[in-house]
């Protein structure tokens, strides 16, 4: 497959939907509402984002306190740089350039980083399931081919959580099958930093860490659904982002654009909101969580004197170094 064919479907997709989401509504809708909007419940849901990325720095460092320890600025700037580049890249590339960052800066294996991330996207996977249950249990009317979505989510989750519980439960049986093949010191450095980040006190610390950083989330939209004027609880707050959360859950465009729109109006479709109100929240949404994290990421990134193109090059280069050691 040529390189470029992935990104081009991706962004004719993003293309598509946001032709869905801008057809017949009225523009000037939209300068209306950010001018009416409640800036105070703005200002809070601005600081609430902000911190909800102090968070997940402060859920990396739980995760790999027994593996190697972390100063929290470091690993901060680390995610504000990754999630800057996910906004400005396609593909969800800043995943793999903040755990470059994170090994590059503290002089460790990329493979613990990368194997420290999924495991953080399974414990992010275990609650979005868990909450979209809640939500699919007094929401009447969700989508079919989103609920299937959940499914398959669901089925990988367990899939990847067995793997997980397996390498952490018979770490010999796991050293014993990669055997001393070229390429098994890596594998080795993974189910052994997998062990250390499998233990019961640091998991149990870590999910209780990722509850805090989805309630972080969900606050951030209630916060903007009361300075748009929308009459939704918390629960509601959360079953949208829930659903926002699945929707954009497969890597697409940058900042999820497009796709983001139609999942918010979908999402606030199913709380009885007006077609046009879904469509303008979804914009700002869109720009109140997207704005202060390309601020933020920006000084983040000029602070630390790199360039996202070469930061781009430079993970995958050591990404595929380390893939060809494992895997020869």
């Amino acid at each position: 497959m040529a390189a470029w064919l992935p990104q081009a479907i991706l962004y004719c997709l993003s293309a598509a939907c946001l032709v869905w989401v801008l057809h017949g509504y009225p523009l000037r809708d939209l300068a209306n509402a950010i001018a009416t909007l409640d800036f105070r419940w703005v200002l809070l849901a601005v600081c609430l984002d902000l911190s909800v990325y102090v968070c997940h720095g402060w859920r990396w460092n739980t995760l790999l306190a027994p593996v190697v320890r972390l100063r929290l600025w470091r690993t901060v700037q680390a995610v504000y740089i990754g999630l800057f580049a996910n906004e400005l890249l396609p593909l969800r590339t800043g995943e793999l350039i903040r755990c470059y960052l994170l090994a590059h800066w503290n002089n460790f294996r990329i493979s613990l980083s990368l194997s420290s991330a999924a495991v953080e996207r399974l414990m992010d996977g275990i609650w979005v399931v868990a909450a979209f249950a809640v939500t699919a249990g007094f929401v009447k009317g969700i989508p079919h081919d989103l609920t299937l979505l959940a499914r398959i989510l669901a089925l990988l989750l367990m899939l990847g959580g067995a793997l997980f519980c397996w390498v952490v439960w018979h770490k010999q049986d796991a050293h014993t099958l990669i055997g001393h093949r070229r390429g098994a010191s890596t594998l080795r450095h993974i189910v052994e930093g997998l062990h250390l980040m499998g233990g019961l006190p640091t998991l149990g610390k870590t999910m209780a860490v990722s509850l805090l950083y989805l309630a972080l989330q969900v606050a951030t939209v209630w916060a903007l659904m009361k300075a748009y004027g929308l009459d939704l609880s918390f629960w509601a707050a959360g079953g949208v982002l829930i659903v926002v959360r699945l929707g954009t859950v497969v890597p697409n465009a940058p900042g999820n654009l497009g796709l983001f729109q139609v999942a918010c109006v979908l999402a606030l479709g199913l709380f009885d909101v007006e077609k046009n109100d879904a469509k303008t929240f979804s914009f700002i949404m869109f720009f109140a969580l997207t704005v202060p994290l390309l601020v933020g990421g920006a000084i983040a990134t000029a602070r630390a004197r790199l360039n996202l193109g070469e930061l781009r090059h430079k993970a995958a280069r050591t990404v595929q170094a380390a893939r060809r050691e494992a895997h020869p």
